[in-house]
């Protein structure tokens, strides 16, 4: 047993089936979590940081717990630093604004209860106010996939946590988005429940009456896990409500929006091809019809430009009021925006009964139907979004900031990726009653657009004959690559000419592949297709990877020209025409 044997991404399954195995135990997993905590320490991810003083009581805790009985024994899970744990500083990512809890949140003590183990406190956009993960005198928290962009927010710590494999799943809260859009740019799954049916007692509230406890997480299973835990009235909790998951039934209709979307950021390009890509899939293999989505832009509108966003206000005003210089400028500018003057109570109703109007029409339009949006419609550098805190936040609401006015549930999916380390992510939204389709719904979808990456070196490449068999297929370029030096190429004797890749023993050279993600449905069909002596084998690449690619055998080779010292094919065929 050792810290070693601990799976980088951590998932409940995963840290199941190694403990039944005595692969490794509970303490070697929170000492794994520690060290990559401290290797990450300059991605800005911790409030409160693993360590083992904080952890010490959890673990003694589980040799008193029956494994079998506890659905969670033993299993990390990150919270974002507005949720309770008692014992533990409660920031808000505001140093002034901080208390100590004696008490759990009403989430966190489920999770207790069925065995989990918190690990530390996440960072996030002050107040849970933001979109971006910027937002935070505890630094800028880093994407889990490249640095150099914003990880989302407002639970910007807790969605990084997951992917850096520093929990198998973790805690955020949802307002307009905040559960989700850190979900999609770190491609992971954000479980968004109907607005009261995980309890909100022990959450800094943002906006009270809409907010949710969301759940980040590798794969919709581990989602559904955390449900079935956290799912339930809580006598204690004002805003809890019994909201019972209903009919885990396929939907009958994928709702579409209608028209061209909007995109936006330095990567607009990617994503609106990204979301092309997706829309063709989904109407190659479902029922599929489009849907106006003017309405919910309507309502969204309605959070941050009309009286409603005076319930920020409402909880955080005597605060900000009360600690001038203490809460980032940004942000105030944001929550004063709820002390406007200019609207009345009379105001709030109208914006009141509008929406009750929109959210009738809505609930009626999805009836027996999944909508499925991107999450996003682009990403932002770092550098970019300190340049203009408010605009760039603005745009990552686009198509999210509607959910929880209109009592929509949720559940934030990655789909083909945008580019290479890009993530593109969709959104699955379904009425409350219905919401049991979105996690058969979720993983109908991800079985649609799981890739592989395949390697190809010749005619399959981009410029040549066979590129359209990629494309067609749904392959996406990703980029240009080389294999190990332990290669030959050859020109096999086909009409027309083909190039065939051989491992050898030695006097092998590295030879120029391009990467392409394919959908995993896809590579049956691409494979089907290949004539011998030709296959798909597994090809290791000059960096270390391995992933799947064409390979010739050895008896194909016979009557063909080796062509190695020109080191790939595209070279050798531009030397043949000069």
């Amino acid at each position: 047993m050792s810290v070693q044997a601990v799976p980088h991404e951590l998932t409940i399954d995963s840290l199941q089936q190694g403990y039944r195995a005595r692969a490794f135990t509970p303490q070697e997993v929170m000492e794994a979590v520690i060290l990559r905590a401290e290797r990450d320490r300059e991605m800005n991810i911790w409030i409160t940081p693993p360590s083992l003083e904080n952890l010490a009581p959890y673990l003694e805790r589980l040799q008193e717990l029956e494994p079998a009985e506890h659905p969670l024994w033993g299993i990390p899970f990150a919270v974002k630093d507005n949720i309770a744990v008692a014992g533990w500083p409660v920031t808000a990512a505001c140093p002034a604004y901080a208390f100590t809890p004696q008490e759990h949140a009403g989430v966190v003590a489920r999770l207790v209860s069925a065995g989990a183990i918190p690990v530390g406190k996440t960072n996030l956009d002050q107040f849970a106010t933001g979109l971006v993960g910027t937002r935070s005198p505890y630094g800028d928290t880093h994407n889990a996939l490249l640095p150099e962009l914003i990880s989302g927010g407002s639970s910007s710590g807790s969605a990084v946590a997951v992917a850096r494999g520093q929990a198998a799943f973790a805690l955020g809260t949802d307002t307009a988005g905040s559960g989700r859009v850190p979900a999609a740019l770190n491609r992971l799954v954000g479980y968004k429940p109907a607005v009261g049916a995980w309890p909100l007692s022990g959450v800094v509230p943002a906006c009270r009456s809409i907010d949710c406890v969301n759940v980040f997480a590798h794969h919709i299973q581990d989602a559904a896990v955390a449900d079935s835990i956290l799912r339930g009235r809580d006598p204690d909790d004002p805003f809890s409500v019994d909201r019972p998951l209903g009919r885990a039934a396929s939907p009958q209709v994928w709702l579409l929006p209608k028209g061209p979307l909007s995109f936006y950021g330095p990567f607009a390009h990617e994503y609106e091809q990204a979301w092309e890509r997706t829309r063709d899939l989904l109407q190659l293999h479902f029922a599929v019809e489009e849907m106006d989505i003017s309405l919910l832009q309507e309502a969204a509108a309605l959070l941050y430009e009309g009286p409603l966003v005076a319930e920020r206000w409402s909880d955080l005003g005597d605060f900000v009021e009360g600690q001038s210089g203490e809460v980032f400028p940004v942000t105030e500018k944001i929550l004063r925006t709820g002390a406007k003057a200019e609207f009345s109570a009379a105001d709030l109703f109208q914006a009141q009964h509008r929406l009750a109007e929109i959210k009738h029409i809505i609930a009626k339009a999805l009836s027996g139907a999944v909508l499925l949006l991107p999450t996003c419609g682009g990403t932002w550098s770092r550098a970019q979004v300190q340049q203009d805190p408010i605009g760039t936040n603005n745009q990552m609401g686009l198509y999210t900031n509607h959910c929880n006015l209109l009592d929509l549930s949720a559940v934030a999916v990655p789909s083909v990726d945008a580019g290479p380390q890009l993530p593109f992510g969709v959104t699955l939204f379904s009425v409350p009653e219905e919401e049991g389709q979105l996690t058969a719904a979720a993983a109908q979808f991800r079985s649609l657009v799981e890739v592989v990456t395949v390697a190809v070196c010749g005619l399959h490449m981009r410029g040549f004959a066979l590129e359209p068999q990629m494309t067609g297929l749904g392959a996406v370029f990703l980029e240009e690559s080389r294999t190990s030096p332990t290669y030959e190429l050859y020109r096999l004797p086909t009409v027309p000419p083909k190039p065939g890749l051989v491992r050898v023993a030695e006097g092998g050279a590295s030879i120029a592949v391009e990467l392409w993600s394919m959908p995993q449905s896809s590579l049956g069909a691409f494979t089907a297709g290949i004539p011998g002596p030709l296959g798909i084998g597994k090809i290791e690449l000059d960096d270390g990877r391995v992933v799947s690619g064409f390979i010739c055998e050895a008896y194909g080779t016979e009557g063909a020209v080796n062509l190695t010292e020109y080191g790939g094919w595209r070279k050798a065929m531009d030397m043949a025409k000069a």
